[in-house]
């Protein structure tokens, strides 16, 4: 339960706390430092869930190579905005290996395509957002929901783009000057919609696409090598 609660402190209280020092004293200039902090402290949960020696080897390859996925499948689709299977892939993770990993596979596929896309202030939220969307799929009763009802798990993916616009609108209107403004931000998600429609409706599509062949092949090795 301690390791539980610490892991949930460092997710929900301590990154959002050091995206906001990024943003407000620092002005956006330490945005790299931030985003290594942030990889290190999603690391972190992972290690703290591990039990035997070889499940953690395991685990560790198989988590890499789903961020190998995310990473390609993002530059694959680069053409396309908005249109990533990135959010698919992170969920899934969540759903098959917990919300812990399902953090660390949202977070370090924003910071690592964004060696291809471009690594700036927007990635410490990027990292946070992706992160999110998976550490709540990969919570236990959800991602039991999400495994054994599929509409349930369109609508949340409609949900996930959602989030993911709207975290992000909240660096858009911060990277402006450093401080919240309301209605700034009300107006920044009226002009966003568009992309939020298309975060929503290719999240749904991927991951229709994906649960089964990755879903399936990820049960396996869980049970397996009892992950």
């Amino acid at each position: 339960m301690y390791k539980k609660q610490t892991t949930y402190l460092m997710i929900l209280f301590l990154i959002p706390l050091l995206i906001a020092l990024g943003v407000i004293p620092f002005r956006d200039r330490s945005y790299m430092v931030i985003s290594i902090f942030i990889a290190v402290l999603s690391f972190v949960p992972i290690f703290f869930t591990f039990e035997r020696g070889k499940t953690n080897t395991r685990k560790m390859v198989m988590l890499a190579v789903m961020i190998a996925m995310s990473v390609v499948g993002r530059f694959i689709f680069a053409a396309l905005p908005g249109f990533k299977p990135v959010t698919a892939i992170v969920v899934i993770t969540a759903m098959f290996f917990g919300a812990e990993a399902g953090f660390l596979v949202g977070a370090l596929s924003a910071l690592l395509s964004n060696f291809y896309f471009g690594q700036g202030p927007w990635t410490p939220f990027q990292m946070f957002s992706w992160g999110m969307i998976g550490f709540i799929a990969g919570l236990p009763y959800i991602s039991e929901q999400l495994k054994s009802r599929r509409l349930l798990l369109i609508l949340y993916g409609i949900f996930a783009g959602i989030v993911f616009s709207l975290l992000m609108d909240i660096w858009t209107v911060m990277a402006l000057d450093g401080t919240f403004h309301f209605s700034r931000y009300v107006a920044t998600v009226a002009l966003s919609l568009p992309f939020m429609a298309v975060y929503a409706v290719s999240n749904v599509i991927f991951l229709l696409l994906t649960i089964k062949p990755i879903g399936e092949k990820l049960e396996r090795i869980r049970v397996k090598y009892g992950m």
